[in-house]
């Protein structure tokens, strides 16, 4: 994903942009693209401010958010259940499809953690 302008320089596009200037020539100035130049003004006169929006998904969501009781309650349940068994478990009960590596993930996310007693076993703890 690419970085947000500084904003010292998002301040002097638009500063150019304040006197008069074209929004385009003020991004031909500071060597950024014409896009990025009307974007600030478009962005200054919606919201008063030239910080840059905030990137990438909000958090919270995602396909397994719905199910989360229902898979902490399995793991709770069943301790040493592997990721390919938990997602076939949810294949077949709640119809998602899900890679075992996005369970293990939304898993560590809450807390839980895999650790081996004496006898080598795994087990699922929080």
């Amino acid at each position: 994903m690419g970085r947000s302008y500084s904003s010292d320089l998002r301040v002097r596009i638009y500063g150019e942009v304040e006197k008069g200037g074209s929004r385009r020539a003020a991004a031909r100035r500071f060597d950024v693209s014409a896009s990025t130049g009307v974007r600030l003004a478009q962005r200054m006169a919606a919201t008063g401010s030239l910080d840059p929006a905030r990137q990438g998904r909000p958090p919270g969501g995602g396909k397994l958010a719905p199910h989360a009781e229902l898979l902490i309650g399995w793991v709770e349940k069943q301790g040493d259940i592997t990721m390919p068994e938990l997602a076939a478990k949810l294949k077949a009960e709640r119809g998602v499809t899900i890679h075992p590596a996005s369970l293990s993930r939304f898993l560590l996310a809450r807390g839980f953690t895999v650790k081996k007693n004496g006898a080598g076993e795994r087990g699922r703890s929080r």
